[in-house]
């Protein structure tokens, strides 16, 4: 049976050598950081790990080296512009023992809602109930699922469940109310809404600043479900913080510069660093240096 995705789960970095190859000794480091900090699960290959940089070829081979690690379940991020790219990863992705398939529609060209609904019944044909598939909206950087198409697929029972990035709690109380008439996992994207959505029952997270800062998610998430709220709140500021240091960067910089303040591999940007994108890197890693052992303390 596949692993169940619950609870707090990361999208890793992908470490870059040099000419934009993985670094797969470094994922597994990054691999073994977030599983002793909590997490249950790692998706390889998310928006989080930068896939557009990469070729299909080595994705497979960072879902299949993170899968043969074996240190915590893998949710292959197998997100395609073409759907015979995405049913590629896919079958990779199946063959070397992932856990489930998180995949976004295609991207950058723009199409609409009927459009978007055939990709997703197309894939579900051609990966035949090889793997778990999750839904993953994320209209920041792809096209949007609507909600009422991601009513429609998940209420088909042909899809596991939805990695929710939007950051609608409206969205997400309708996601909620369909799980109450036929069961699938219900995962939060946004790490904004992650708090009251747990609180009010979504199953978890799948989380970027989850690969930076394991304990802090991991322990809002317990927080939750040992019925202590007001914990859970106070920890939530904290991660609001650490937001919004986030967003005053492009994704996912914020969180590549947390793992180097903590002696974790990252290797090269893809993009050269402008004077000022290096100005503010200093500026939080002064900041960083000050916040990361408190808020360990009273996460502990």
């Amino acid at each position: 049976m596949p692993a169940e995705i619950r609870g707090v789960n990361t999208p890793l970095v992908t470490p870059h050598c040099s000419g934009s190859k993985p670094d797969l000794a470094a994922m597994q480091t990054l691999i073994d950081f977030a599983v002793e900090g909590g997490v249950r699960a790692v998706c390889i290959g998310g928006t989080t790990g930068e896939f557009i940089h990469f070729s299909l070829a080595d994705r497979a081979r960072m879902i299949a080296a993170a899968a043969k690690h074996g240190r915590a379940p893998v949710i292959a991020g197998i997100a395609h512009a073409t759907l015979e790219g995405a049913l590629e990863l896919a079958h990779a992705a199946a063959g070397s023992g992932a856990a489930a398939l998180l995949v976004m529609p295609p991207y950058f060209f723009r199409y609409g809602q009927d459009d978007i609904r055939e990709f997703f019944c197309r894939f579900g044909d051609g990966v035949d109930g090889r793997l778990p598939i999750f839904l993953y909206n994320i209209p920041a950087f792809s096209n949007e699922i609507g909600i009422e198409t991601s009513l429609e697929l998940l209420a088909s029972g042909r899809f596991a469940g939805i990695k929710d990035s939007s950051g609608s709690l409206e969205a997400f109380l309708r996601l909620k109310a369909l799980r109450a008439e036929r069961r699938f996992t219900l995962l939060v994207g946004d790490d904004k809404i992650f708090t009251e959505a747990r609180i009010q029952g979504a199953d978890g997270v799948v989380s970027g600043p989850a690969g930076a800062l394991p304990e802090l998610l991991t322990s809002i998430d317990r927080a939750i479900e040992s019925g202590l709220v007001a914990k859970a709140r106070a920890l939530d500021g904290r991660l609001r913080e650490f937001i919004a240091w986030l967003e005053r960067f492009p994704a996912p910089y914020g969180i590549k510069l947390a793992l180097q303040a903590r002696g974790l591999p990252v290797g090269p940007e893809a993009v050269p660093v402008s004077p000022e994108r290096r100005r503010r890197a200093e500026l939080f890693r002064g900041w960083f240096s000050e916040w990361l052992p408190e808020v360990l303390e009273e996460a502990a």
